[in-house]
């Protein structure tokens, strides 16, 4: 078999979980193709809204600020103030008022835990960034199966063309045809209720209670658009997801679940979607990898999905970047799955933990009596902003500083710049923060070592508790000194040696 590749990497899907794992690939000169089914973007009604990891994680790139340029105002009251809810789940509303800003892993945040943006505009400002950076997206392609062999992956795509690459990643969600043709293992656990989502003309809406109602038969929501309706039904999956969700379905099925007497004359958008909740044993098998919700499926309640795969993609760019490269170290690419696994595990959790507390029978109904209590108390409403911000995500990187594991904070240096203004090449950054008076002898040593891979930011910054920092491309902290302690060899030299390699081979650019 020749081992001439027309591509280093090719991804299968360009949503935005496919994109911004082609973005961060080709920002370190992988030669990447997306291949894409659909033609036009997917402007159907999706995620509406990114968390504040994912918008972390798109400010580390630059790209936050076209995301906001397009996002939406956060829900508002009739008068004009913040709602007095975060989020909600199964159904139970999550009150703001008790939530502790100043909590630590908040690291002062704000009021505004997710970013109010549609997912075909997250998609739109990502296929941008793509092409500015030179990736090919061929829409209307699909892909019909592959061949895998030691020096790579064969792709065959409808119309009779072969694509030869070194590495397939499968981002082409829940029904992945990479996932179900690579064999991966799918386990998890089977449907047991049916949503219905619709958007339209509803007559008698003022019969219905605004936010998630419980209910004997269900859970529905009324708005918070108008026209917008949801309903919970708990008596397992449809007869048939494929058929088209019709108005006479929503309004039958919003007349059972509110007991309101309702009419559904028009229907502008519907959909239906279940419980089922799976995710694959390990995340790569041999030279194909999966991502995003080819890798695990869940209901979106809490809207976990499109945060869950970007963290996907930000995870596995660099390191299958440095794979692709020659530089990465041994076992590098299995920290992916190492990493990303037990967060899709608690994800998958979480959404089903929501369904047991909607169901109507009396060991449920007692059970989310204790959960309201508990999500109104300051310790129950922070640990669900913890949650549902995505800042509980941490990596097992070793012990010692606090920091090591979690997402860096966006530290503003005394030179005026952030730590995020030194991320936008998807280098790890060694962050000196004893100042520029003091001797960097060893720092640079070691910028100078790793060119291409690692970036020396030197300066000073308040309440870090650290004297410095390695941080990896995605953003998460490798290794932290306690403060006082000089950026030297010890556990520096060990962290350097674990996440880009000895210092050999070719140069991540």
């Amino acid at each position: 078999m020749s081992t001439a590749t027309d591509h280093d990497v090719l991804v299968v899907g360009a949503g935005p979980v496919g994109l911004m794992l082609a973005t961060e690939l080709r920002l370190t000169g992988v030669r990447v193709v997306v291949v894409e089914r659909r033609t036009e973007l997917d402007t159907a009604p999706k995620a509406g809204a990114f968390n504040t990891a994912t918008a972390e994680a798109f400010e580390r790139r630059g790209l936050l600020a076209a995301m906001r340029a397009v996002a939406g105002r956060q829900p508002l009251q009739a008068d004009g103030r913040r709602s007095p809810f975060v989020g909600h789940f199964g159904g139970i509303q999550v009150p703001s008022g008790p939530v502790d800003e100043h909590d630590p892993a908040l690291r002062g945040r704000g009021p505004d835990w997710y970013v109010q943006v549609p997912q075909v505009e997250v998609e739109r400002v990502l296929g941008e960034r793509a092409a500015e950076l030179g990736v090919e997206v061929r829409r209307g392609v699909e892909v019909r199966g592959f061949d895998e062999d030691e020096a790579g992956v064969t792709v065959h795509l409808h119309g009779g063309e072969d694509v030869r690459v070194a590495w397939l990643v499968g981002c082409d969600g829940g029904r992945s045809t990479v996932r179900r043709r690579a064999g991966f293992e799918f386990p998890g656990t089977d449907p047991q209720i049916t949503v219905r989502h619709a958007v339209g003309t509803v007559e008698g809406a003022e019969h219905l209670g605004r936010g998630w109602q419980h209910t004997p038969t269900g859970v529905y929501v009324h708005g918070p658009g108008p026209g917008q309706v949801r309903t919970v039904e708990l008596d397992g999956p449809p007869a048939d997801r494929e058929a088209p969700l019709t108005a006479a379905e929503m309004e039958a099925s919003l007349r059972r679940v509110s007991g309101a007497d309702v009419r559904m004359t028009t229907l502008t958008f519907g959909t239906r979607f279940t419980d089922h909740a799976r995710q694959v044993t390990t995340y790569r098998r041999g030279r194909v990898l999966l991502c995003g919700d080819a890798a695990h499926v869940h209901s979106p309640f809490s809207g976990q999905g499109l945060n869950l795969g970007i963290g996907d993609a930000v995870n596995l760019g660099w390191k299958l970047a440095a794979t692709v490269q020659g530089w990465a170290p041994e076992d590098l690419l299995d920290t992916y799955t190492g990493e990303r696994h037990p967060i899709g595990a608690r994800v998958l959790d979480w959404t089903r933990a929501q369904v047991a507390v909607m169901r109507g029978d009396a060991h449920s109904r007692a059970l989310r009596d204790v959960t309201t209590d508990f999500l109104a108390t300051r310790d129950g409403a922070t640990h669900y902003v913890k949650r549902i911000s995505g800042l509980w995500q941490r990596y097992d990187l070793g012990n010692g500083h606090p920091l090591v594991g979690m997402t860096v904070p966006d530290l503003r240096l005394d030179d005026g710049t952030r730590l995020s203004d030194h991320t936008r090449a998807g280098r790890a950054l060694l962050v000196d923060l004893g100042g520029n008076d003091r001797p960097a002898a060893p720092a640079e040593r070691y910028a100078e070592r790793y060119a291409g891979r690692l970036e020396l930011v030197r300066g000073r910054a308040d309440g870090v508790g650290a004297n410095g920092l390695l941080v990896r491309a995605d953003g998460f902290v490798a290794w932290a000194s306690t403060a006082g302690d000089p950026v030297g060899p010890g556990g520096l030299e060990a962290a350097l040696i674990r996440w880009l390699g000895d210092g050999t081979g070719r140069s991540g650019r």
